[in-house]
């Protein structure tokens, strides 16, 4: 015992902190949730600053659930009956995965098929995102169309992302003389106006 806490005080004062704080109680740290503004709590629309970031959600979650389905029936064309279905199912579903975190001073949903959650952080789950993400997913397939859709998943993930996310009217896209390294503003689908 004795000498696992001398190591424990040893790698403390090297790493230039007291012992309390290497060795003291794990539990004793706090890793604060989110801070939630008015929009992000009250809002039943996607908040303008994580629009990017919900659309690759919708996108990754697109493209699994047509996936599933190809693999399901033994062919890889679906009839359009049965991507239209898959494709209003996908929005339906569940979004409960979806949460916002906060990484480096920056608001950020996370959930699969979106960067990796910070090591030690709050997630905040539940609540408005779920209704948010189906809302917006049903929006995309309005404006889109299934069939556009589907051909853009028949073309790769990357289309599909492409075409939801980062095209013309896409909530990731650079507006014109945009700076590089970071989405662009989004904007508003037509039904969310």
């Amino acid at each position: 015992m004795w000498a696992v806490l001398a190591v424990c005080m040893a790698l403390s004062l090297a790493a230039g902190m007291g012992a309390e704080d290497g060795c003291g109680d794990p539990m004793s740290h706090s890793i604060p949730a989110p801070q939630l503004s008015a929009e992000e709590r009250l809002s039943p629309h996607m908040p303008e600053a994580l629009r990017c970031d919900a659309c690759h959600a919708i996108a990754f979650q697109l493209e699994e659930q047509l996936s599933r389905a190809e693999a399901k029936v033994g062919r890889r064309v679906l009839s359009e009956s049965d991507y239209v279905e898959v494709l209003e199912r996908s929005c339906s579903q569940g979004w409960e995965l979806y949460g916002l975190q906060e990484r480096s001073g920056e608001k950020r949903l996370t959930g699969p098929g979106l960067l990796g959650q910070e090591p030690m952080s709050v997630a905040v789950t539940g609540g408005p995102w779920p209704g948010r993400l189906a809302k917006m997913c049903h929006g995309f397939v309005g404006e889109r169309g299934e069939e556009q859709l589907y051909s853009a998943h028949r073309r790769g993930p990357a289309a599909l992302r492409d075409l939801l996310c980062h095209g013309e009217k896409g909530p990731c896209a650079r507006p014109a003389g945009g700076k590089a390294g970071g989405p662009a503003p989004p904007k508003a689908l037509q039904n969310e106006l």
